[in-house]
């Protein structure tokens, strides 16, 4: 008699189970660069505190800083949740995954050499711009054609691609930079990052999305998402950008006090009262709420320029929106896709929470610095604190990215 003997479990391969999903092997790039860009800040932070020797450089640490975190790290969470969501959302078909792996491995690549640049090696910089100009160009290509497809009806869609391609903008500009174009070309490239490209992406997505979560659990909640203050934030944005690489910062107020007012309607037309449950809930609006605050310090800013030549206020307005808002939306949203998609409860568990009140904490701390007769020792505080705060969340959700479903789907 012959006895049949159980099926062999499957081998396990990381590398099938990280290009299972768009999202698992861009949030994977996003989630390491969280903390190995920041090593990297904070150690140039005591270096040039303490006046410690470092090493070569391609560009100074802090447009290196600029572009590493908005371009290399905050970048990758982007294409990650639009390679999955932008063809849902036009009821198209999925983005296959050779080409999410194509912009996987070249933002991967030169996001490393990027860093490389910065730590050495500064005759890499130009490799590691063109990779991460190539995988930008691939995802664009791939979302521009679902985009024509849909005839460019889905306002949200070409929204996020508009933003796309002033991303796509800002790298080519650091590209001609690290090949001996004009420095203002490289300080135009993080600009163009923070307001042409991550700011109009978060709002979008938030503009699409939580009117969306919000009624699916609130009782009578009112959906409020007109298409005109998505167009009038993008003007008021571009005109903030237009502004500030003129040199005429001391006019800029012109486009931010408008975009605070028209920020802070907009977060009260969502109605945060009413988002005190669940949790992974109301952090969507606390962070929302870091938008008018961080506009009304660029206002500050730009009216002390104009009345008396000079400001106080250092960049605390930037980092109120780059830690306040940014980084608090993206523990928030990142935390909901990761559960939604593996399987898990969608609920704030103890590590994302102590992700997300870190991260308020880190850009209290940051923003109140500037004040401070000596700022570069909180500077370095507010640094630690992003790691002490995120290394948990980080990596959990690196083991979340390479394991499989809880529920068993596919994914």
């Amino acid at each position: 008699m012959t006895t049949s003997s159980p099926t062999a479990p499957r081998s396990f391969d990381p590398l099938a189970m990280l290009l299972a999903a768009p999202h698992r092997a861009m949030f994977l790039i996003g989630a390491l660069a969280l903390l190995a860009n920041m090593v990297w800040w904070t150690w140039a932070l005591l270096a040039s505190w303490h006046g410690w020797p470092f090493a070569a450089q391609a560009m100074p640490s802090a447009w290196a800083h600029g572009f590493l975190m908005q371009y290399a790290t905050l970048s990758p969470f982007v294409f990650g949740f639009l390679l999955t969501v932008f063809p849902r959302w036009m009821n198209l078909a999925e983005v296959p995954k050779r080409t999410y792996a194509a912009v996987f491995g070249s933002i991967l690549g030169g996001g490393l050499l990027v860093l490389a640049a910065q730590s050495g090696a500064p005759a890499v910089l130009p490799l590691g711009l063109a990779a991460m100009l190539t995988g930008w160009t691939v995802a664009l290509l791939a979302l521009g054609r679902r985009l024509a497809q849909n005839r460019g009806r889905d306002v949200w869609a070409v929204s996020c691609f508009a933003a796309l391609l002033l991303g796509a903008i800002g790298i080519a500009l650091a590209l001609a930079f690290a090949c001996g174009a004009s420095p203002r070309l490289m300080q135009a490239a993080n600009a163009l990052g923070t307001f042409g490209l991550l700011l109009p992406v978060y709002f979008t997505v938030a503009h699409r999305m939580v009117p969306f979560f919000s009624n699916n659990v609130i009782p009578g909640y009112l959906v409020v998402r007109p298409a005109w203050s998505l167009a009038a934030v993008w003007a008021l944005l571009l005109g903030h950008l237009v502004l500030d690489l003129a040199g005429l910062a001391h006019w800029r107020w012109l486009a931010d006090l408008p975009l605070t007012g028209l920020l802070l309607w907009q977060w009260l037309a969502w109605q945060p009262w009413k988002a005190r449950r669940p949790g992974l809930l109301t952090v969507l609006y606390v962070a929302l709420a870091w938008l008018p605050v961080s506009f009304a310090l660029f206002s500050a800013d730009s009216l002390s320029l104009a009345w008396h030549g000079t400001s106080g206020w250092a960049r605390a307005p930037l980092h109120a929106l780059t830690i306040g808002f940014f980084a608090s939306m993206l523990v928030a949203m990142v935390t909901r896709v990761t559960h939604g998609h593996s399987g898990r409860p969608l609920a704030m568990g103890t590590i994302p929470w102590i992700a997300f009140l870190g991260m308020q904490l880190t850009a209290i701390v940051r923003v109140l610095a500037d004040s401070a007769k000596q700022p570069w020792p909180i500077y370095t505080a507010a640094a630690l604190l992003w790691l002490l705060a995120l290394a948990p969340w980080v990596l959990r959700s690196a083991w979340i990215y390479l394991t499989p479903r809880r529920d068993g789907k596919p994914g």
